[in-house]
């Protein structure tokens, strides 16, 4: 059980924060049906990534790396935002969370309300064409079996495969943001991958109050997290939004 203070403290924590930050993972998309890529039931169980998730397999053969990447879809277009992306979403329209740094290609964080989300490994929602550079959404490319652009080359997801580089834009901003920030909530990852293992740390040198939310001890949890909040993350991220309109409401 939660312990309820622990909850008021990072409410606390947050609300007299100038600036919140959340870095968030595969763990906050579990719930709504997308499993971590590299768990026993992910992605990467089926389809060694050397083959299906660089991007020298996909320019040499991007109808091979489509078998995977159908299934990434399917899985894609069923997950609706669970209770912690709209959690999220609700926290930034209160004013109380001013940006997302995510490992996720889901796009659940922006269907769950929020605006400012900072993506380290892209967005499937979106295909461009390596050759033309044309550009479609996944709406529109619904049904095919292969998306493929109007020059005739098939499309490929805009989500950062082995090999590519994460976008500057995202690694500047977020590294900018986390030497600022006065709280960061950590949600829904354990932060072992680089370059978003890097921004606890740089939080957490800036004076930032690190905040947890996950359903087992990390690494974070033994050496610069301040409030641990275990639990799962539907459960745990609307008791925190509760906690902190109730600590911003007139007295």
């Amino acid at each position: 059980m939660l312990d309820e203070r622990l909850i008021k403290h990072a409410a606390k924590e947050i609300a007299h924060s100038k600036l919140t930050l959340a870095l968030t993972g595969a763990g906050i998309s579990v719930p709504s049906g997308i499993p971590d890529f590299r768990s026993a039931d992910g992605l990467w169980a089926r389809y060694d990534p050397a083959e299906y998730a660089t991007i020298s397999a996909f320019r040499s053969n991007p109808l091979k790396v489509w078998e995977m990447l159908r299934e990434m879809e399917d899985l894609l277009r069923r997950a609706q935002p669970n209770l912690a992306h709209l959690g999220m979403g609700e926290m930034e329209r209160i004013g109380c969370l001013q940006s997302i740094i995510t490992q996720n290609i889901d796009n659940l964080h922006q269907a769950g309300g929020s605006r400012d989300v900072i993506e380290y490994h892209g967005n499937a929602a979106s295909l461009t064409c390596l050759a033309c550079g044309r550009r479609f959404s996944r709406k529109e490319k619904e049904g095919e079996y292969t998306p493929t652009c109007l020059c005739g080359n098939i499309l490929k997801p805009d989500v950062i495969f082995f090999g590519e580089a994460i976008p500057e834009d995202a690694l500047n901003r977020s590294f900018h943001l986390a030497s600022s920030a006065q709280a960061l909530l950590v949600v829904g990852t354990s932060a072992v991958v680089s370059p978003a293992n890097t921004i606890p740390s740089i939080a957490k040198r800036s004076g930032a109050c690190v905040i947890e939310i996950n359903q087992e001890r990390t690494h974070l949890s033994e050496s610069i997290t301040d409030i641990f909040l275990e639990g799962d993350v539907v459960a745990v991220v609307p008791l925190l939004v509760d906690a902190l309109k109730k600590e911003r409401a007139p007295r």
